[in-house]
C-alpha cells in the first residue's frame, strides 16, 4: 500500500486505504503500456490482480486505479456474468469515485471534466476528449508532440513509428488522415498524439 502512496495525491491515501482494506489483492505497478493504462483480472484461489501504468500523473494513476478497482468489486459479485463495462460495472465506478470529487483531490479543471466523464464512463478514459485534454497537462511528457485537433486540415505529421500522415476532413467526431506512403487512409482520434512537420509543403 505505500508504493501506492507515492503515485497517488496525499490527500487521496485514507480514502484508498479504507476502498482496499485487507482485500485479497495483488496491485502491481508497470511499465506503461499502449495500449491500456490498467487492468483487472482474476487469479486463482480467490485472489484478484490489478496492474497501473507507472506515471509522474498521480491523477492520472488514481483515475484508472479506481476504474479497476470496480471490475475487481464487480467480478467478486457477479464473476463474469455481466458486461465488463455495463451497467453494473458504471455503477459502481460512480460510487467508488463519488468521495474522490473533490478539489482537495483534483485540480478543478480535472474535476470539471471528471465529474462529467463520470456521468456515463467510458471503457477508457482515452474516448473523452475533455479528459484526456485535461489530464495531460499534468502528465509531464518532454517531447514535441501535440495532439491532432490542433493542428489544420492538410498538415502533415508523424505518427507511429514515424508513419508520415495527412491530415484531411473530420468525420463524426474524429479526423480522416491519409498515410502518404500507401494512400490510405484511417481513421484518428482527435486527441491521438502526434509530431507536426514544420515548413513543409502539403501534399496529396
Amino acid at each position: 500500500m505505500h508504493e501506492l502512496f507515492n503515485y497517488i495525491p496525499k490527500s487521496s491515501h485514507s480514502l484508498l486505504n479504507d476502498l482496499i482494506g485487507s482485500e485479497k489483492l495483488i496491485i502491481k505497478i508497470v511499465n506503461s503500456r499502449k495500449t491500456k493504462h490498467g487492468d483487472f483480472r482474476s487469479l486463482v484461489k480467490g485472489k484478484y490482480q490489478i496492474t497501473v501504468n507507472k506515471t509522474n500523473n498521480k491523477y492520472r494513476f488514481l483515475i484508472t486505479l479506481i476504474h479497476e478497482l470496480a471490475h475487481f468489486r464487480i467480478n467478486k459479485s457477479y464473476g463474469n456474468s455481466v458486461n465488463p463495462h455495463g451497467n453494473e460495472w458504471k455503477k459502481m465506478y460512480k460510487y467508488l469515485m463519488l468521495p474522490f470529487l473533490n478539489n482537495l483531490i483534483f485540480p478543478d479543471e480535472i474535476l470539471r471534466s471528471l465529474a462529467t466523464h463520470m456521468i456515463n464512463p467510458k471503457a477508457s478514459t482515452d474516448s473523452d476528449t475533455n479528459l484526456v485534454i485535461s489530464l495531460q497537462k499534468y502528465d509531464h511528457i518532454n517531447d514535441e508532440k501535440m495532439f491532432l485537433f490542433e493542428i489544420l486540415e492538410g498538415e502533415l505529421f508523424y505518427f507511429n513509428k514515424n508513419k508520415l500522415f495527412k491530415k484531411m476532413s473530420k468525420r463524426r467526431k474524429r479526423y480522416i488522415c491519409k498515410e502518404l506512403s500507401s494512400g490510405k487512409k484511417y481513421l484518428f482520434s482527435p486527441v491521438a498524439r502526434i509530431k507536426l512537420i514544420e515548413n513543409e509543403n502539403s501534399c496529396s
